[in-house]
């Protein structure tokens, strides 16, 4: 009776074995800190605990930029994550990294899963397909600059706090109103080249590089110090110059300023939504981004940032099934409305947009559906529709230098950006030169 106790017991505990054995592991490298990262870990353990076939292992490691180089080491040591996340400057470079890189359509067909780039938000696909229109990497957390304003100093200053400034001039007027009361900082923003280079040119429907911005060939060039660039920049210098704009850095270091109530009126990404509304201890509204109205055609569309997750090549079959059937999961209605709601992050597919819409949570949250609005404002243009400028990560760090210079008063704008777009094409020339063929 004892051996047959002992018999069943090894077998149940060699079937376990076997079964834990049998569990492909995926690694995911990715770049998300705090609330972020909290949704990342909770979006892997709901696909976990959706089957028992694959484990998703999410791993911080470290800021965009940082993920990226650990992950192409690794590629070279032979040992690369099966999915890492890319932000959105990224893209030219992994897309050239051809044999780095496992395209997501043809690991997806192999999988014999079929994927509907219509299903996705317009603006969001167009940034990470190529020019059949083939998904190269899979969209997931994409974000556009947003206007926020703090509706309490807009009060104590005397403007109404449901008026948000919608053109520069408007906005002009607010800011000497603010500066008037009291107010220490009025303004600041995130990420400057993304606010007021990138999507500057694609809200105002004017270039931000020659070939489509990058996106139709990598001998592309900048043209970033065109009168309407010049004329913006300058007006961004008056502002720092009256106390009317506060410089805080190249990232979103400018959020926390705003959600603290150091400043009253910010710039960034719709996704500091969650932090905001987590820390303001006063109301805020979220808004389209103010535009000059003496340039025609404005406001057109904004452009995303965020990420796309790409999956790195030389795995094993299994495991591209096991990466797929996680994609599958990401795009899961569902799980997108979530990853959206609480994030502030848009929703990928047009079905997550939808049943967003449907729930009436943009009704109860008001300014939760102007990142969507803002990029599907009109039909993209030519210089509306994105960028893919090859090592755009150093390209965009020679912007933010020169605009550094301009805000400090170092520098006047012009020749910061004809520096900017002399600089900037010496990266492109390199990039090409090394991706021909």
């Amino acid at each position: 009776m004892k051996l047959t106790t002992l018999a069943a017991t090894l077998a149940a505990a060699t079937l376990c074995a076997s079964q834990a054995q049998a569990q492909t592991e995926i690694q995911w490298w990715h770049s998300m800190t705090g609330a972020l990262g909290d949704k990342v870990n909770e979006i892997a353990n709901g696909f976990n605990a959706s089957q028992k076939q694959y484990k998703v292992v999410p791993v911080f490691k470290g800021q965009y930029p940082e993920s990226m180089t650990a992950a192409i080491a690794a590629f070279r040591a032979g040992n690369a994550p099966h999915i890492l996340q890319v932000f959105e400057v990224g893209t030219a470079t992994m897309m050239s990294a051809k044999g780095a890189i496992k395209p997501v359509y043809q690991m997806m067909k192999e999988a014999g899963q079929p994927l509907d780039t219509k299903s996705y938000l317009g603006p969001v696909a167009g940034y990470y397909t190529d020019s059949k229109g083939n998904m190269l990497s899979m969209p997931f957390n994409s974000s556009t600059p947003v206007f926020y304003i703090n509706k309490d100093a807009f009060k104590k200053a005397g403007l109404d706090p449901e008026k948000a400034p919608k053109t520069w001039k408007e906005f002009g007027m607010a800011a000497g109103k603010l500066k008037a009361s009291g107010q220490q900082c009025v303004y600041t923003t995130g990420w400057p080249s993304w606010v007021h280079i990138e999507n500057f040119s694609s809200w105002h429907n004017i270039p931000i590089g020659t070939k489509e911005n990058g996106i139709a060939g990598t001998d592309t060039e900048f043209k970033i110090n065109s009168p309407e660039h010049v004329k913006h920049i300058s007006m961004m210098a008056d502002f720092a110059k009256q106390g009317w704009f506060t410089y805080s850095g190249r990232r979103n270091e400018a959020e926390a300023r705003f959600f603290s109530g150091e400043c009253a009126m910010l710039t960034s990404s719709s996704a500091a939504q969650a932090n905001i509304r987590r820390n303001a201890k006063f109301g805020f509204s979220v808004n389209f981004l103010p535009y000059h109205d003496d340039i025609k055609g404005a406001p057109q569309n904004s452009i995303i940032g965020g990420a796309s997750l790409w999956v790195m090549s030389g795995k094993k079959p299994e495991e591209y099934k096991g990466v797929t059937e996680f994609f599958k999961y990401i795009s899961n209605t569902e799980i997108q409305s979530s990853w959206h709601q609480s994030t502030g992050y848009v929703p990928i597919t047009v079905a997550a947009f939808e049943q967003t819409k449907k729930s009436g949570f943009y009704e109860k949250n008001p300014g939760t559906d102007i990142a969507n609005r803002q990029l599907m404002n009109k039909p993209a243009t030519a210089n509306s529709k994105g960028l893919r400028f090859g090592n755009f990560v150093q390209g965009r760090e020679v912007i933010e230098e020169e605009l550094e210079a301009v805000f400090a008063g170092k520098k006047q704008a012009k020749p910061a950006l004809d520096d900017a777009v002399r600089r900037g094409n010496e990266i492109l020339r390199r990039f090409e030169a090394a991706n021909k063929g």
